[in-house]
């Protein structure tokens, strides 16, 4: 059974390798009217960096869900390829040799994880530990001298001549201290105090958790002015609180603390950036609005006019302007890949996410101890309320955010830390689909006695 899940796997992984250099082909022939010459190098190098990935995945996770791999790598492959087409366009900023570069240490990375965490079961020993390293990547944009502010957004760090967005690595700290803290409080935080119409209400004594978390979203949003993190953190935190305690009260309060927030952030001086933000999502026309230096609407009308050129089917790689819009091989990326792969693209690409998505939900079904569920659970929801942010954001469905697409957008910082995410939940699937030892032990006599 394991033989044949390998072999599937690779099937799957050589037919998504196929996908990603067809679309590079595709893209050099829309733009130069020929197939480009480095293709073969590029195919083999990705070739490569997929066996490699393989290879650690069937030696050190052979149970592992075989579905997950492949799905990451189209994902990635299509980033490589947007971000070469708006590279070779002349978009100052786009490096595809720099993406294909982090893309190979995030899949090394990924190898390591696995080799390295053999049972992820020990990160809940860690709980604090990674919940005061989560605080601490947090607070290092900060810190005078390595912190960095770029597009009005405090969240990096320079190192030597490399900048480092320490908040990607942040998040997966912060996801194993809650499933970890959950797992020891959940009885508590079940608890129900007063009941208000046909909701039982949480005892007052147990809001701390929830307002301590809420506070610190808060603290990201004014001091690193970054909207996205501070989302992202007190979603991904309400979610893995509904996930351990089944409490509807608590997706209340969390929704009722996070539109007070936003109130509060919309009405003070302090939280200009935010009311910037606001003001562009409501009136993304008003051509006062349109040309401001930071936070203006351009880039999301030009994502917008981007998205209705594509339509349905797309101009076709490599024939769009994706030049048009700012930071198009990054927050906009996306937008990029509307125009030129249209509706249907877009919905491709989404249902990709989603597959990955439920993937890690089944991970977290299946899963026998309390931890792993919640674990699992909290890294498939902070990747699909990603995705959900960034897609309302380039929509204009919700206000921008400033969140870039998992494995897509170029940036270091963000394919690491995901590539990491997919190892973590690859370790869980092969202990959760791991048979009792009897069951693997007969099923190796039985490939013996065949042949």
């Amino acid at each position: 059974m394991t033989a044949k899940r390998r072999g599937t796997q690779l099937f799957m992984l050589t037919f998504a390798v196929a996908i990603v250099m067809a679309a590079y082909a595709i893209a050099g022939l829309g733009q130069d009217g020929q197939v480009p010459g480095d293709m073969l190098t590029y195919g083999l190098g990705l070739g490569a960096l997929m066996a490699v990935a393989y290879i650690a995945l069937a030696k050190f996770a052979p149970w592992a869900d075989p579905l997950l791999l492949p799905l990451v790598t189209v994902i990635n492959g299509l980033g490589l390829v947007l971000i070469w087409r708006i590279d070779h366009a002349g978009r100052n900023g786009a490096s595809a040799p720099t993406q294909l570069m982090w893309t190979a240490l995030g899949i090394v990375v990924f190898a390591v994880t696995l080799v390295v965490l053999r049972d992820h079961r020990v990160l809940q020993r860690l709980t604090y530990t990674a919940g005061a390293l989560g605080l601490l990547l947090l607070i290092l944009p900060l810190l005078p001298f390595i912190g960095k502010e770029i597009n009005g957004a405090r969240i990096w760090i320079g190192i030597g001549g490399f900048s480092i967005q320490p908040g990607e690595f942040a998040k997966l700290a912060l996801v194993v201290f809650f499933a970890g803290y959950l797992v020891a409080k959940r009885d508590v935080l079940a608890l129900a105090g007063r009941r208000l119409l046909f909701i039982d209400l949480p005892r007052a004594r147990d809001l701390g958790p929830v307002l301590i978390t809420w506070i610190v979203s808060l603290g990201v949003l004014v001091l690193q002015k970054d909207l996205g993190s501070s989302l992202l953190l007190f979603g991904t935190f309400i979610a893995m609180l509904y996930i351990a305690t089944q409490r509807t009260s608590w997706v209340l309060i969390g929704l009722l603390l996070f539109i007070g927030g936003a109130y509060l952030a919309s009405k003070i001086p302090a939280f200009g950036h935010v009311d910037a933000r606001l003001q562009v999502w409501l009136n993304p026309e008003d051509p006062e609005l349109y040309d401001r230096e930071l936070g203006g609407s351009q880039q999301l009308m030009q994502g917008l006019f981007a998205f209705g050129t594509g339509g349905i089917l797309g101009t076709g790689l490599g024939v769009g302007n994706p030049t048009l819009i700012p930071l198009s091989f990054s927050d906009f990326i996306l937008a990029a890949a509307g125009e030129e792969l249209g509706l249907t693209g877009i919905m491709a690409i989404i249902m990709i996410y989603a597959l990955i998505v439920e993937r890690g939900l089944r991970i977290s079904i299946a899963a026998r101890d309390p931890f792993t569920k919640l674990l699992a659970g909290g890294l498939a929801f902070i990747l699909a309320w990603q995705v959900f942010i960034i897609v309302g954001g380039v929509t204009n469905l919700i206000p921008l955010t400033g969140l870039v697409t998992p494995f897509m957008s170029q940036g270091g910082s963000a394919l690491l830390s995901n590539w990491i995410l997919i190892a973590l939940l690859v370790r869980m699937s092969d202990t959760a689909r791991r048979p009792p030892p009897q069951a693997i032990q007969d099923e190796g006599m039985t490939q013996v006695f065949q042949r």
